[in-house]
């Protein structure tokens, strides 16, 4: 036989290149029990996979992307899925895990929540068209939570340092657990009705992802959807799966920062106003100060100075002509007074009486002026009207002129 010598890295070589090389090292499950889980800032996890015999050495790189649990614990059974891998310098080998589920049926809760994620996209229920806008300035706030809890304690505090005015309506709900999410859509649905209320908060402190579930739950999602009020979920972690996060008007990392979104802080809105206030002030003393100058220039305006004057040349101009008015109305009453004694002189020298005196008469028969001798024959009875008097007589001969 052959004597076959390697040096070590030629042997960590080989092996790497078989094991990358074989299908069987690739794409596959494990079952087993954590031990040793640690999480890194880096972004990294590592832990231990062991069953009652072996264990093997695991490493999750960049897990938060991989939509790997952040709450996974010693003992706890799962299930992986991943490729293996051999570290060449130090001859190590370990699993590279793309995927974790935990075995006590969160996979299958994992498929179902992207189906009913999927469902409720389609809906448009995480549209941000339906994103109610929160109130600047709440005067009274619902909280649906655990009455017991953490969650509700770090509102109340948060909101009497931020705010001590405003006023706190506690909705108790179980929020894990069996029949936590109707207890949980029950609250949002009564807080939504009370009038007074200005927005909702719901939600719960942190805890493993199974007691959160509750907030994946399409009771929970629907009654987030249907809140006429603005509501936040405020549900304790980090990673972004919680459905009620995506249906809500806003989002809180936790329940503490809910109450920092929702309310604002009393001393730094009166700094705010009086900060207006000082500005106002000035800008009123500026302007005031402005008018008062131009006001100043105004009056030492030679227009303006002289504007006494002005005014006594228009009074002078005004009575000249309301002087030279008056004289031409008293020449138009002169004319007209002397044309009106004309026609009185020729109305009046038209007169028949004025006639008469001059030596004329008129001679009537009954009511009729006689004009010509056919109009009265013998004996007729006849008036003479003269300057002074009348003559009564009877016709006794007629001649007509020659």
């Amino acid at each position: 036989m052959e004597e076959r010598i390697y040096s070590v890295t030629e042997f960590n070589s080989m092996v790497k290149e078989y094991l990358e090389e074989s299908y069987l090292m690739k794409n596959f499950f494990l079952k087993g029990e954590l031990s040793g889980v640690t999480y890194y800032k880096s972004g990294h996890l590592y832990f231990t996979l062991k069953d009652k015999k072996c264990q093997i050495k695991c490493a999750a790189f960049n897990y938060k992307y991989k939509r790997i649990p952040e709450d996974l614990k010693e003992g706890d059974s799962v299930k992986i899925f991943g490729d293996v891998g051999f570290y060449e310098n130090r001859g190590d080998f370990q699993i590279l895990v793309r995927h974790i589920e935990k075995e006590d049926k969160l996979g299958e809760l994992y498929i179902e929540l992207e189906k009913l994620k999927e469902e409720y996209s389609k809906k448009g229920y995480f549209s941000q068209l339906f994103k109610k806008r929160l109130p600047r300035y709440p005067k009274n706030i619902g909280v649906v939570t655990a009455l017991t809890g953490a969650a509700f304690h770090d509102i109340v505090h948060t909101t009497r340092k931020r705010f001590p005015n405003i006023n706190i309506y506690l909705y108790p709900a179980k929020v894990q657990g069996l029949g936590a999410e109707k207890e949980i859509a029950k609250g949002i649905e009564t807080l939504d009705k009370i009038e007074e209320l200005d927005l909702i908060i719901a939600g719960r402190g942190g805890g493993s992802i199974e007691d959160l579930w509750a907030f994946n739950k399409r009771e929970v999602i629907e009654s987030f959807y249907k809140c006429k009020k603005p509501i936040i979920s405020a549900v304790g972690h980090e990673i972004d799966t919680l459905l009620s996060d995506l249906v809500a008007d806003e989002r809180a990392a936790t329940p503490t920062q809910a109450a920092e979104i929702a309310i604002p802080v009393k001393e730094e809105i009166l700094e705010n106003l009086n900060k207006k206030r000082v500005y106002l002030e000035k800008l009123i003393e500026i302007t005031f100060n402005n008018k008062r100058k131009d006001l100043e220039k105004r009056e030492n305006n030679y227009i303006i100075k002289s504007y006494s004057n002005e005014i006594l040349k228009k009074r002078d101009l005004l009575n000249e002509k309301d002087n030279r008015l008056k004289r031409e109305i008293l020449d138009l009453i002169k004319d007209k007074k002397h044309k009106l004694s004309l026609r009185g002189e020729k109305i009046v020298n038209m007169n028949p009486l004025k006639i008469l005196s001059r030596g004329y008469s008129i001679t009537y028969k009954e009511e009729n002026i006689i004009k010509e001798t056919k109009e009265i024959k013998k004996d007729d009875i006849i008036k003479t009207y003269l300057h002074k008097g009348i003559i009564i007589s009877k016709v006794e001969e007629i001649k007509d002129s020659e």
